[in-house]
């Protein structure tokens, strides 16, 4: 008679399951922050959201591969049908419209805002970058941001490359710097605890 024992068998480590409850908070989050919306008076057809943090936070907090991960599990929800995009829509028709490009670029500005903050693929204690470290990686997301979301505009909205530059970008500049002020502020927060 053979003796055998059972022992623990982890099917997912536990390094991976906390990953993915990350990405789904942060994905969570993400939606939450799409609820965030209001009109620019100077442009109505494109409305000013915290999405852009959500993208920030979690490039910060999960890193490049994750935070991507985790743009790209808000991205599906939405296309499936969960209204988590900018004032509760959702659909794959939105991302055929003038605002398409931006939801598009989530995951490559997540991915390089990883990247230069944690300087590779690994992610470090959030606490643990500089500040300027913040603002070089964020700052180098939002073009990414307008480099798919400007063309986007001008191909629905038919109007002249100058206008679509200013309108879906220029004149967002200053919410932008809004955000990234505020994604400083949470990751040097004195009452906010990371593992």
């Amino acid at each position: 008679m053979t003796n055998t024992s059972t022992t623990d068998v982890d099917l997912v480590g536990s390094e991976m399951t906390l990953n993915i409850a990350r990405v789904a908070l942060l994905a969570a989050l993400m939606g939450a922050f799409a609820y965030v919306s209001f009109p620019n008076p100077l442009v109505p057809s494109v409305p000013v959201t915290l999405q852009v943090l959500g993208v920030f936070l979690a490039a910060i907090f999960l890193g490049p591969v994750w935070g991507a991960a985790a743009m790209v599990v808000y991205l599906l929800a939405g296309a499936l049908g969960v209204p988590v995009f900018s004032s509760g829509s959702a659909g794959l028709g939105s991302f055929f419209g003038a605002t398409g490009g931006y939801l598009v670029s989530y995951p490559f500005a997540a991915f390089l805002v990883g990247a230069v903050v944690h300087g590779g693929l690994e992610p470090t204690p959030p606490k643990s970058v500089s500040v300027g470290r913040l603002l070089v990686g964020m700052g180098l997301a939002v073009p990414v941001v307008y480099a798919f979301g400007i063309p986007v505009y001008w191909y629905y909205l038919d109007v002249t490359w100058t206008t679509a530059i200013v309108n879906a970008g220029l004149l967002f500049l200053p919410a932008e710097a809004v955000k990234i002020a505020a994604a400083v502020g949470i990751v040097h927060s004195d009452r906010l605890k990371t593992a």
